[in-house]
């Protein structure tokens, strides 16, 4: 006869569907995209260190901001192309990302906060576990909580869309057929200086997130993330 702990022994290795493959294969081109995407706008930005508000700015005018980093001339011409590859890459990654999603439904049941947890205390109440660097249990990393997808609704719906009007804006080929890609923003540079702002919002995302991925442990996580499964008693985020 067998017993009762083998039997659970044996269920805990059962293998869960955690991330369905739309999710697991734009995940990643994202991540690789975004990581092109940085290096990139680095070399972009080592060649005017500098951030104006406005239509126009130079080395002879004001500065809004002077970044601590040296000034190398040559490199932003050099980087252009490869960071308009992997922009490419990311903005349809992204649309397919989010057309699929609402077809398999993955918003509806994996982002959409319910009513009952848009409560402030309980958002708090959240928030504050993860401050306190507080591990969740199997049951709490089997789905996201609260402030995650809240937190993600604004990085898809919020960020994102503001990367690729920013984006945008500063490309004088597309503003000269849709000035209002740069007006609405105040102008070219003030475009430009969005787009720095949203870089830091996306790394402070990350920072974050990699730690989230930590507390709910990482090799597991990112196992799913590959392969979709999770042991019933390790569930990932």
């Amino acid at each position: 006869m067998i017993s009762e702990a083998r039997v659970e022994a044996a269920i805990e290795t059962i293998p869960v569907p955690r991330h369905i493959a739309l999710v697991r294969v734009t995940h990643w081109i994202i991540v690789l995209s975004v990581v092109g995407l940085l290096v990139s706008g680095i070399g972009i930005l080592v060649g005017h260190p500098r951030l104006y508000w406005g239509e126009t700015g130079s080395l002879a005018t004001a500065s809004l901001i002077d970044l601590p980093i040296p000034l190398i001339i040559g490199p932003s011409v050099w980087y252009r192309p490869y960071h308009f590859f992997f922009a490419w890459i990311l903005v349809l990654t992204g649309l397919t990302y989010m057309v699929g999603s609402f077809i398999t439904q993955h918003f509806r049941k994996d982002l959409l906060p319910a009513k009952a947890d848009l409560r402030w205390n309980r958002m708090v109440g959240v928030a504050l576990e993860h401050l306190a660097w507080k591990r969740p249990d199997a049951d709490a990393a089997s789905t996201y909580n609260i402030v995650q997808r809240l937190t993600y609704l604004a990085v898809v719906f919020g960020l994102f869309p503001a990367f690729l009007w920013t984006g945008l804006g500063m490309s004088f080929g597309m503003t000269s057929v849709f000035p209002i890609l740069a007006t609405a923003l105040g102008g070219h540079q003030s475009a430009r200086t969005l787009h720095f702002v949203c870089v830091v919002l996306l790394l402070l995302f990350v920072m974050v997130h990699i730690l989230m991925i930590y507390l709910a442990g990482f090799w597991r996580t990112v196992r799913a993330m590959i392969t979709g499964y999770v042991p019933q008693g390790g569930r990932a985020r």
